[in-house]
């Protein structure tokens, strides 16, 4: 390297197809600040070559010979955590494993392409290098404080404003960071509306897996839902949510448009449209993610009288969105991911 040249970050491709390795090489390499120092076949070469090139971030494969991606990961993250972007298979078969990866300390992962051809690499180059970049930059220990200890169950007994909403945004580290917020939460919470970055596959896994340790139902959003208490809506993975007014009352509308901000759900179309009906009653939160999808919907809402509030940079995976909205005066609170269930709530007492 020339002295006064950028350091590079070092990228280690643990994957038992030779094509995807090659594909994932030329993509990466491509990239002026991104470099491929070795390659794996499978998870017991990868970890002698971990300990020789030192990398900065791994790609790993879910299923691999000797040992797959899942016991790989876990034992990484025991012995010693790194930043890691799974390969994964972008099919409701593939999701589990992939949310398995992300529970236990993924930074995120790059879906293969759908048929399995990498033929076309133009539309993913830019996508697998910018995941790439943020993992190295991601915030490790921000997976540790999220497990650290189980979430506190907010009492019942409270009593909310049945005019009061609540919509969440997330992206990277998501996830994990709705998790840790959903399950602390009563039967008799308000309605919530939730916009997260995830391929249209995965969205019901995830609702699933949320709702599994949920006290709420967590459902994937359908169109033409009734907003109701203890209940909260997830958007689906290629589908804006909205609101609409239907027979006198509020429910979900889902809105196949295009992105917005790079994204479809959006963060930014949600919290407009539950704007536009609920006025100061919206109270709204930005999770951890990359971007500033959200950004602007979160200032209209604090502008209009709601409540607004961003998980804080040490919580957060990706300080991209919740910093994006600080950066615009859209938050009102800026809160550890264990404090924004209880600050959500109250906001919505009588």
């Amino acid at each position: 390297m020339e002295k006064g040249s950028l350091k590079k970050i070092k990228v280690l491709i643990i994957d038992d197809s030779e094509l995807i390795r090659q594909v994932l090489t030329e993509i990466i390499s491509s990239a002026s600040d991104l470099e491929v120092v070795a390659t794996a076949e499978h998870p017991l070469e990868a970890r002698d070559k971990i300990k020789q090139f030192n990398p900065d971030v791994l790609t790993l494969d879910i299923e691999m010979p000797k040992m797959d991606g899942i016991t790989f990961l876990r034992n990484l993250m025991r012995l010693r955590p790194m930043p890691v972007v799974m390969i994964s298979t972008l099919t409701s078969k593939g999701a589990p494993a992939t949310l398995d990866a992300l529970e236990i300390g993924a930074v995120d992962y790059i879906a293969k392409p759908q048929g399995g051809s990498w033929d076309n690499l133009a539309g993913y180059a830019q996508s697998i290098q910018e995941k790439v970049r943020n993992a190295a930059l991601a915030n490790l220990s921000a997976h540790d404080r999220v497990l650290s200890k189980p979430a506190q169950k907010i009492a019942n007994g409270i009593t909310y404003d049945g005019r009061r909403v609540i919509c969440i945004g997330s992206s990277t580290g998501g996830t994990e960071a709705l998790r840790e917020v959903l399950q602390s939460v009563p039967l008799n919470c308000p309605p919530i509306l939730i916009a997260q970055h995830i391929p249209a596959s995965f969205s019901t896994s995830l609702a699933t897996r949320l709702d599994s340790h949920c006290d709420i139902t967590v459902r994937e959003a359908k169109s033409g839902m009734p907003l109701e208490a203890g209940n909260a809506y997830l958007a689906p993975g290629d589908f804006h949510l909205k609101v609409f007014e239907k027979n006198g009352r509020l429910v979900t509308s889902l809105f196949d448009g295009d992105k917005v901000n790079g994204h479809k759900p959006s963060v930014d179309v949600l919290f407009e449209s539950v704007l536009t009906h609920y006025g100061k009653h919206t109270v709204a939160a930005i999770l951890t993610g990359m971007g500033n999808d959200g950004s602007k919907g979160l200032k209209a809402i604090l502008d209009s009288g709601g409540n607004t509030m961003v998980q804080d940079e040490g919580t957060s995976v990706v300080w991209g969105m919740p910093g994006a909205a600080v950066k615009l005066d859209a938050a009102e609170k800026i809160l550890p991911i264990k404090k924004i269930s209880n600050a959500l709530l109250k906001a919505c007492e009588k």
